[in-house]
């Protein structure tokens, strides 16, 4: 196991067994483009989160992770070159590099990159996008705040059926910062859509909100977890709290939410964006893959875009 040196610096900090790989890895599989690589011949992987323009912009990222990324478990992070992360990572390499893909693009800075060598020859490279942890992605231990940053900005790169929708994620870096955004994409992303906060590392939990109405009984949309209108346990291990206003303090500015308070705790939160058409309503011509054939007008029964059920 080796590290290529330059900026491709160590990751530390997350201890044994933190369950922060499960919420990234479970119910459903990723799209083409996230889906699992095949490890043959020995190769170098290269990975990084695409905006609609081909690469990481800001806040602006397609999500399309599985629900079972979001639990770590055996992960850690004293260093790509430990025991401890190969033991891992060897476990299952073409799930741990896509988990691996979202942790450093959340954590360390665009321009820099995480680097390992798997046992089988074949060298992954990570790309960094967000920044939003400085101290863990400079080899550091996370403090509390880039912990909960992390499991924010993980939970709000999954949705219920791993399918890529591009979304624009709102909030400040550990060091106080915003996240760049510039007023277009304010405008673009003009659907307000969910709150996300917790922390995978201490297993207190991910939980969301939704920032705008949910959605309503001929609406659906693969972000479903973040609007508000699943119902039992499809979400987990992500826990629906309700409304972000509710639970969460906004900037001054009301364009994103600083923290969110649940069962006691304040946490650091994420905000996302969507596009108003990743809302899909019964009736609007076009036969999503959310919605259903049948007699009616809802989303489980829309004979306005799905037609009939033949059998």
């Amino acid at each position: 196991m080796t590290m290529i040196p330059k900026s491709h610096r160590v990751l530390r900090g997350l201890g044994v067994g933190t369950p922060l790989v499960a919420l990234l890895l479970a119910n459903t599989a990723c799209g083409p483009v996230d889906g699992a690589l095949e490890l043959q011949e020995p190769t170098t992987q290269a990975q990084e989160l695409e905006s609609t323009n081909g690469e990481t912009l800001n806040g602006l990222a397609f999500n399309g992770l599985a629900f079972n990324g979001l639990a770590f478990n055996g992960l850690a992070f004293n260093g790509l070159n430990s025991l401890a992360f190969s033991s891992w990572f060897e476990q299952a390499p073409s799930q741990a590099t896509l988990v691996m893909k979202y942790i450093t693009a959340c954590a360390v800075p665009a321009g820099e990159t995480r680097t390992y060598q798997g046992d089988n020859g074949s060298t992954y490279i990570w790309k960094g996008a967000l920044g939003l942890t400085p101290n863990w992605a400079s080899g550091m231990p996370a403090t509390v705040t880039e912990q909960q940053l992390l499991s924010a900005c993980l939970a709000a790169h999954v949705n219920k059926y791993g399918r890529k929708v591009a979304i624009s994620l709102q909030g400040k870096k550990a060091d106080g910062q915003p996240i760049p955004t510039p007023p277009t994409e304010l405008q673009e992303f003009g659907q307000r859509e969910g709150c996300f906060f917790g922390n995978l590392f201490t297993q207190e939990g991910v939980f969301s909100g939704h920032d705008a109405r949910p959605l309503a009984w001929n609406e659906s949309s693969v972000r479903v977890c973040a609007l508000g209108q699943s119902k039992g346990k499809v979400c987990e291990p992500i826990t629906q709290v309700g409304s972000c206003a509710a639970n969460c303090t906004p900037d001054p500015t009301n364009t994103y939410y600083t923290h969110c308070t649940h069962n006691g705790i304040t946490y650091a939160a994420l905000t996302t964006r969507i596009h108003p058409q990743d809302i899909y309503r019964c009736g609007d011509g076009t036969c999503q893959f959310t919605e259903s054939c049948g007699l009616g007008i809802t989303t489980r029964s829309c004979a306005l875009d799905c037609g009939l059920c033949l059998f």
